[in-house]
């Protein structure tokens, strides 16, 4: 006779009435980004079973301490945050592709000592049938992803952006080619960027291809900052200087692409960053492009990459561009916080600024 298979707890539907994820202290939450307003799922810490019930022990004892009868409410409660928890691990994998459980834990249960709560969910998820994740092991250390059936159940939720949760990362956690660090530096600036409240974890989207007269741009990131505006986010390891500005050629062709569409008799045509960035607002300048340089093995030092970058933009450029390029490293932005003065603008010297103080592009 053949048992049939654990039924698999579905993730939450939206709720208009909640918010992505809860303040990391006791401070204030900042306002919510327009994404970020809508989403259920609430970060609980998984629990462990409680103790089992000592011999002798009266059920009906009112000391809510007591295991036995009264501790059931307790137990049911555990199952429902293991059940969320699982849930926010699954949105994650889907969104950024790959994640350490260390990154998962820092961003979902930063206040929890240890990977215990996401290791447990992650082979909970990777236990169901079929496997909602998947991973990779390199070096002692163990990288996980969506399986095609997670991403079609995080699809499903509702909780994910249209162009988000396309790709399994497999690819990318397996790659021997430096993917894979590339792919855990974007998530180590995630989580800089959501410990300073800068941006929620949920508010980025990896590789979104943007048209342009000379083929798609397609940026790292994009995010949605915690005001309602939105930043082009570049990470670096490995690429040469050449091709680093040969990108910045294809974001200015991006911002200067011509309007797309007849418009109406309210406002003239638009180009496609004014309809997918701009909005209402017909005076948001074009999102600034934010480059995070990442330590790699036999390359310079980050902040030399940083500062050779600058020179060369600078004398190859000038002020030509109508758009603000800034920098910083992996390591400053861990270090200090996004939201502290680590913003260095290309062609304005060398003086760092918070990421609100960047100058807005022409």
């Amino acid at each position: 006779m053949t048992t049939a298979p654990t039924p698999r707890t579905p993730l939450a539907p939206r709720d208009t009435a909640a918010m992505a994820s809860p303040a990391p202290g006791p401070a204030a939450s900042p306002a919510s980004s327009p994404t970020a307003v809508g989403r259920r799922l609430s970060v609980v810490a998984d629990q462990a079973p409680d103790a089992p019930v000592p011999a002798g022990c009266n059920s009906s004892s009112p000391v809510p301490d007591v295991p036995g009868e009264a501790s059931r409410p307790r137990k049911a409660a555990a199952a429902k945050a293991g059940a969320d928890l699982r849930g926010e691990v699954l949105l994650a994998l889907a969104q950024l592709r790959l994640a350490a459980p260390r990154q998962l834990k820092a961003l979902l249960l930063p206040h929890q000592e240890g990977t215990d709560h996401v290791r447990r969910a992650l082979r909970n998820l990777l236990d169901e049938s079929p496997a909602l994740v998947g991973r990779a092991h390199r070096a002692q250390q163990s990288y996980w992803y969506c399986a095609p059936a997670g991403l079609a159940e995080a699809a499903a939720s509702g909780e994910l952006a249209p162009t988000a949760g396309r790709a399994t990362g497999k690819r990318i956690a397996s790659s021997r080619t430096g993917l894979r660090e590339h792919g855990l530096a974007l998530v180590d600036t995630v989580i800089a960027f959501h410990h300073a409240q800068v941006a929620d974890h949920a508010d980025w989207q990896v590789e979104v291809a943007h048209p342009t007269p000379a083929g798609n741009l397609v940026p790292d990131a994009v995010v949605l900052l915690a005001g309602g505006s939105s930043a082009f986010v570049e990470i670096d390891r490995t690429m040469s200087y050449a091709r680093l500005l040969a990108k910045l050629e294809r974001y200015d062709a991006y911002r200067n692409a011509p309007p797309s569409g007849r418009g109406n008799a309210a406002r003239a045509p638009r180009s496609h960053w004014q309809e997918t960035y701009a909005g209402p607002y017909l005076d948001r300048p074009f999102p600034p492009v934010l480059f995070v340089f990442a330590p790699a093995l036999r390359r310079a030092a980050p902040d030399t990459r940083e500062t050779v970058f600058h020179d060369r933009a600078r004398r190859l450029h000038g002020v030509n561009y109508r758009m603000t390029v800034a920098t910083t490293t992996l390591p400053r932005l861990t270090r200090e916080g996004a939201d502290r003065a680590v913003w260095r603008v290309v062609g304005h010297g060398e003086a760092r600024r918070v990421l609100a103080a960047l100058p807005k592009a022409r």
